[in-house]
């Protein structure tokens, strides 16, 4: 049995997730609702955090409330990788009503920062484009470069000029 790396939880795997990582404060402009997305992303990442494989955890809700997360899979080969955005929106449209179109509300995606810390971070630009796509006007939660402060966007508005896509 290897031992646990510097600053891991006693008795953690290697790569597991540092101990003692500092939670977002939740933003006095979010839901209760939006709150839940947040600690649920953190608790997953808390748990299924490995440097290198597993970085990134998202939460989203759905028109009917349901609550779907998912985690970012590296991959080997880098095009093989899959955002947790992705895979948290490919639990929705599966759980989803057939019939009906993925309605995706609100968007939180968090990452564990090297200063021992969660950080709420932006989509990459593909998930974007996934995101927009399905539900175009979802709550998306960022943090902003110059304050630094967790903010709400529209989906559609973290991709000025998109072009529309008619499905």
């Amino acid at each position: 049995m290897s031992a646990a790396p510097a600053g891991a939880a006693p008795g953690a795997a290697p790569g597991a997730a540092p101990a003692g990582v500092t939670s977002v404060a939740v933003p006095a402009s979010m839901s209760a609702d939006d709150a839940e997305l947040l600690t649920l992303a953190q608790e997953l990442l808390a748990r299924v955090w490995r440097d290198g494989r597993h970085e990134v955890a998202s939460a989203v809700r759905t028109a009917d409330g349901a609550v779907h997360t998912g985690v970012h899979l590296e991959g080997s080969c880098r095009r093989s990788s899959i955002c947790a955005e992705g895979v948290a929106l490919g639990a929705a449209r599966g759980a989803y009503p057939g019939g009906r179109p993925l309605e995706v509300t609100s968007v939180v995606s968090v990452q564990i920062k090297p200063a021992g810390q969660f950080r709420v971070i932006a989509p990459c630009g593909v998930c974007r484009e996934l995101i927009s796509d399905y539900s175009p006007d979802a709550t998306v939660w960022i943090t902003t470069v110059e304050e630094n402060e967790v903010v709400p966007v529209r989906a559609l508005d973290l991709l000025p000029d998109k072009s529309r896509r008619a499905w």
